[in-house]
């Protein structure tokens, strides 16, 4: 077997293999002698068939095998003894396209490697944190939602506003039949909470107990029961008490209506939230800084093929935000502008030097880590967790997706150990414009 270099270039390689037809002959020859021992044929006693025979009867069927695994074998030997890492997958095709048994095998590979990584130094990189520490405003901002959360409503004089509460006894019709679903007895609407059809809530303001109207609307184009989609209706209503809102007081009743023992320690529960939501935050701003001083800090060749499918891939992506109406693939092809290219470089240099320093510094996503990332996410889908678990076992392009982002923030609280980071107090108004900064660089590229 030889392998020749035909191709050097930069990053680009190019070789070609060549297995003799001996060798490959060879080949057959070892995977019939490992099955000799349990084959039957009439006329030979199991294990005694001779190998000429075999040949014969299965050496044509082991041939192709027989190719596949020299070839593969070459190309492992490859890249163990170069040290070659390819960026995608190593393009190979036969060379000698009119191939017969009793040739040779040459086959043509070519692939682009990952490049060399330099070593970096953590301990130069310099970065600040943002630490915001909740005061009694924010408590008290945040106690006050609760409240409104929590609100009541009482029984009032006087014609319906915009977030009073009406009782109401209401029956539908479609061309004077009434449908399933349209009726109902005492039903609590709170006006202007949109939980209604369009223009429903409308007509109810300025009503008084005792009133009696009739509301004509027009169901969605769009609803969800498709015999009703588009129709107009008709809805018979009696208003039967009309309440005002009444938020709840701030006391240890309210504390103890959201589970804390009193108001004193949901206090403290909501500075601990507040605290995780402010440290989430600064965790973002902090993270793009480290990430721009390492795109500053580190630079070295990059796999033309990786940055062109990040490009194609922010392209295309882009292109379906601007264009949300188009849910499928059925477009024009999206070329990518130098602005993505640039974009996409970053993201390839980045991503490759995390993925280097994860790598020599063993750096992995537990079992357990990878469990509580897919249990988060299968949350989204009340009544269904157990579907989405399947559907992400199932499927090894979806566990990339979930463990990449858990990969990348190991490798980043690694490198943030190492440097030199300080701390600056700022207010939660100046903490909101830095990750509201952050957003417009996203939109931006």
């Amino acid at each position: 077997m030889q392998v020749n270099e035909t191709l050097n270039d930069g990053l680009k390689r190019g070789y070609t293999i060549t297995v003799t037809a001996d060798e490959l002959d060879a080949k057959v020859m070892e995977k019939l002698a490992e099955a000799q021992p349990t084959v039957e044929m009439k006329g030979f006693r199991k294990g005694k068939v001779p190998m000429a025979l075999l040949k014969k009867q299965f050496g044509e069927r082991l041939l192709g095998e027989a190719m596949q695994e020299t070839v593969d074998g070459a190309m492992s030997r490859h890249f163990e003894e170069t040290g070659d890492r390819p960026a995608m997958q190593p393009e190979v095709k036969m060379a000698n396209e009119q191939w017969k048994q009793g040739d040779d095998i040459e086959v043509r590979m070519s692939y682009e490697k990952l490049p060399e990584i330099p070593d970096l130094d953590s301990s130069s990189i310099e970065v600040e944190k943002l630490v915001v520490t909740p005061d009694e405003t924010a408590v008290d901002e945040a106690l006050k939602s609760l409240a409104e959360n929590a609100k009541s409503f009482e029984a009032k004089e006087g014609a319906a506003e915009d977030g009073d509460q009406v009782v109401i006894d209401f029956k539908g019709s479609v061309d004077g039949e009434e449908f399933e679903g349209g009726a109902a007895e005492d039903y609590p609407l709170v006006l202007g909470s949109g939980s209604f059809i369009p223009g429903f809530e409308e007509q109810l303001a300025g009503a008084t107990a005792g009133d009696e109207k009739e509301i004509k609307v027009s169901f969605p184009e769009d609803y969800q029961a498709p015999h009703l989609a588009g129709k107009d209706a008709s809805f018979a209503c009696t208003v039967k008490e009309v309440k005002a809102p009444k938020a709840a007081e701030v006391d240890d009743e309210m504390a103890k209506g959201y589970g804390a023992d009193d108001l004193e320690a949901l206090k403290a529960q909501i500075r601990e939230r507040l605290a995780a939501e402010y440290n989430q935050a600064a965790r973002q701003v902090m993270k793009r800084k480290l990430l721009d001083a390492l795109d500053d800090k580190v630079s070295f060749d990059l796999p033309p093929s990786l940055v062109k499918a990040e490009a194609d891939q922010i392209a295309h992506q882009l292109w379906h935000e601007e264009n949300p109406d188009v849910q499928g693939h059925d477009h024009p092809e999206i070329e990518p502008t130098d602005e993505h290219m640039s974009l996409a470089e970053r993201r390839v240099r980045l991503g490759l030097l995390l993925a280097e320093l994860g790598r020599k510094n063993e750096i992995s996503v537990t079992d357990a880590e990878m469990t509580q990332a897919v249990m988060n996410q299968a949350r989204q889908y009340p009544g269904q967790e157990r579907q989405f678990f399947e559907f992400v076992q199932q499927n090894p392009q979806m566990r990339q997706q979930i463990q990449a982002p858990l990969f990348e923030d190991k490798v980043i609280d690694f490198i943030v150990e190492q440097a030199k980071v300080s701390e600056k107090d700022v207010s939660k108004e100046e903490l909101e414009q830095a990750v509201a900064a952050l957003e417009e660089d996203d939109v931006a590229a």
